[in-house]
Parts: C-alpha cells; structure tokens; sequence
C-alpha cells in the first residue's frame, strides 16, 4: 500500500526533510503589494523574499488558499497516480478555507479517479482523508513529521488516521511574533479580533514581546518580556527542558522568519540541539515559509513539540 501525504505551504518544515519523504505540497498564493506569487516552498523563492525585504513593513501582504478546484486537478496528477492512500493534512480550518476547499476537492476526485488511474496503468482502489491538523506553522511540521513515523508502522488506513488524529491533541506550540500592530492590521482585514488594539498598543509603546503558548492554534500570553532575544531565550529553556523530560514523538519543530546568519545566532538554540541530541530527538529547524511570515509576521519565531498535558509555567 503506497500512502502519500500532502501538506500545505502554511506547514513548516526544513526544504530537505520534505523532500528527502516526498512530502507533497500544496501551494498557497501571496499577494505582495501587486504582484502575485505560488508559495511551494521553494527554498530559494523563499531565501529571495527575506533577502529583498518583501515582508518587511511597507509591503501590503496577502495569503489566499487554492481554490477547490485547483485542489482538485493537483490531487489528479499527482496524488490519485502516485498512491493507493493519500492524507491531506492542513493548516487549522479555524484560521484558513484550505481544510473547506481540500474537502471539496477530495469528494470530487474521489467520484471521479478511476479514469486517471486507467491512463496511469494502476489497478485497485485509491482512498483519501483531508486532515484538520489544528495547528499553525511549526506545528503543522511536527504533525506531518509524526506521520511519516506512522505511515512506517504499516498500520491500517483506519488505524492511521486514528493516531494522527489523536496526536493533533498533543501538540505544544509556543509563538514569539515580532511586531503585534502587524498580526492586529492582518486580523482586522480578515475580520479576526483576537489580537486587541490595546495589546498591540501596548507591544510597540513599551516594547513588550508575548511569548504565546498553548494547544494548537489556540494559545495565550505567559510571559511578557522587553526584548525578543530575551523571549526567545526563555522559549528554548522550555523546549530543552522538555526535551529532557521526554517528549510522544522524537521531533521539535522550530522555524522562524529570519536570516540564516541570525537564526544561528539565536540564544539558546544551542542548548535546545544539545537537549536533543542527547535525547535522539531531531530538530526540525526551517526558516519561516513566506506563507506563515505573512500571516504572523516577519522576524517571528513558532516552536512546537508533542508531550503530555503541562504548562509553559512549570519549566520556567
């Protein structure tokens, strides 16, 4: 049984990690002042986008989900002729029509794949599930890379949805948004009140930056500190420290919305790698996709891990 599995651009993961597991993307548009761009996650459209500013202050940017029926003719060519089992995990369908349009897209090709099966030369049945992964960005990242660990385990299609779907309940995110007028102007144009003016007054008046923690999409504020560097250090002192209590899955997700000189460089990145290499746990590290930067912000940083049920407080 060949399963394949499709992410979309919101989901971060390391350029080389997706491709060396023929993890399929499925793209999401920008729409940066008045061009428009596909978000595949091309490392190099990616590196370009950071290297000429374009999601810097200044630049109005947009992110729109593939509409069904360009959901549709991607999962004929490339998903019904490739795998007997296909799982479409996307962005949470509380922040993004994607999970709406994929199902869309899903009951149409699944009326309709046997004809390009034929023309493929492929026997039997192909079956497919569009997965609300809950998540945002890095956590999206620790989802898929979970699957893969599943999709190993030879388990029933049944089984393995079960396991997946159940660990969307285990994730751990922590956010550090660099600028929270920028995240407070996306959410009003999307109608998204969640972000308050005065949190974001408050922000930029007193160079405040939240760390935001919680289960999924879902987080709230628990520190609240002067500097980024010092919120970044407090995140990576979690994250080691449960590393080293034991994590569900041998994986933590980081990826931020900088340079690579500066990601390097970030304070207590080094003892979060220590942490896991002791612990045969591997580190995900990407830089932000321009889809996630968009929607959170550049300069931002998303980490997240799969544990059993704690506070950010108890490792602080």
């Amino acid at each position: 049984m060949r399963v394949g599995l499709i992410v979309d651009s919101a989901c971060d993961l390391p350029h080389e990690f997706t491709r060396q597991n023929g993890i399929v993307i499925l793209p999401v548009t920008a729409r940066i002042d008045d061009q428009t761009y596909i978000d595949d996650h091309d490392p190099v459209k990616t590196a370009e986008f950071y290297e000429r500013g374009l999601l810097q202050k200044g630049h109005h940017a947009e992110t729109e989900a593939f509409s069904a029926e360009q959901i549709q003719d991607l999962f004929l060519k490339d998903i019904v002729t490739r795998y007997d089992v296909a799982f479409c995990e996307t962005v949470t369908r509380s922040r993004s029509l994607i999970f709406d349009n994929a199902t869309e897209a899903m009951n149409s090709v699944m009326a309709h794949y046997q004809e390009a099966r034929e023309k493929a030369g492929l026997d039997g049945r192909f079956s497919m599930r569009v997965i609300d992964s809950k998540q945002i960005f890095a956590g999206q990242g620790l989802l898929a890379a979970h699957t893969l660990r599943l999709i190993d385990e030879n388990l029933s299609k049944n089984a393995l949805r079960n396991r997946v779907e159940d660990f969307t309940d285990r994730i751990y995110t922590c956010v550090i948004p660099r600028d929270l007028h920028y995240i407070r102007e996306r959410a009003r144009r999307r109608g998204d009140k969640s972000v308050s003016w005065f949190g974001a007054f408050l922000g930029k008046a007193l160079n405040i930056t939240p760390v935001i923690f919680g289960q999924g999409a879902e987080g709230r504020p628990v520190a609240k500190t002067r500097r980024f560097d010092v919120a970044v250090e407090k995140v990576m002192q979690y994250a080691a420290s449960r590393v080293r209590d034991g994590l569900l899955s041998p994986y933590v997700c980081l990826s931020c919305g900088l340079s690579w000189e500066e990601i390097n460089a970030l304070p207590g990145l080094d003892e979060l790698k220590a942490a896991c290499d002791e612990n045969g746990v591997q580190l995900l590290l990407s830089q932000m996709g321009i889809t996630s930067s968009i929607y959170i912000g550049p300069g931002s940083l998303c980490l997240s891990l799969g544990a059993e049920a704690h506070d950010f407080t108890d490792y602080q």
